[in-house]
């Protein structure tokens, strides 16, 4: 298994491992078809055993601070992408990969790394034991059913019924909004401070 960055031959394979990854997880339906491809600068890298990608992480760069990140005041980095194979959990890829991307990041200026995360604890808990602090959260809600939308959203076009809604809530009545949906995630905002990070 060797830590490198991404070539175009590795696609599906990189698609593969990402789908795997994420099925046991709340991200389990956020399936890609393509790679994304990132216009500012970015970190591709992947965890490759032979020709099968067993793990990724994606960066995408700040040029200037808070092009990319939510920090206006300092350049950052986002994870976009990071993810291990099931069948190669428990070895240390992500956290290879991670230290990796940041020598790079720190290389190319970034001060701090930002990722979104949504309510998996495992996940979370990988975060804090690898440096990561929460700053902030909101709720991501998905409405289904037309009997659940009925009053909260409603469409000007005839005979467009609305079927399904995908929502942010950034209030603070967020006990309300669990009780009221069935399906309801927390994202939360770690960030790495690079300044302070120690490489050995």
């Amino acid at each position: 298994m060797m830590i490198r960055g991404y070539e175009e031959i590795d696609e599906n394979s990189w698609l593969r491992c990402r789908v795997l990854s994420f099925l046991d997880t709340s991200y389990y339906d956020k399936v890609l078809k393509q790679k994304p491809r990132y216009e500012k600068g970015s970190i591709e890298l992947v965890a490759a055993n032979g020709e099968e990608i067993v793990g990724l992480i994606d960066i995408e760069l700040d040029a200037l601070p808070g092009d990319i990140c939510s920090d206006p005041e300092r350049r950052g980095g986002l994870i976009r992408h990071l993810a291990v194979h099931p069948d190669h959990r428990r070895q240390g890829i992500g956290s290879l990969l991670l230290i990796e991307a940041l020598g790079r990041a720190r290389t190319a200026g970034m001060q701090y790394l930002e990722a979104w995360i949504r309510d998996d604890q495992w996940v979370r808990d990988w975060c804090a034991g690898s440096g990561f602090r929460l700053v902030d959260s909101y709720l991501q809600v998905y409405v289904d059913g037309e009997e659940d939308l009925k009053g909260l959203v409603e469409s000007k076009i005839p005979q467009l019924h609305p079927v399904s809604v995908f929502a942010h809530y950034t209030g603070s009545d967020k006990a309300y909004i669990l009780s009221k949906f069935t399906r309801v995630h927390e994202m939360s905002r770690f960030d790495l401070d690079l300044t302070d990070w120690d490489d050995n």
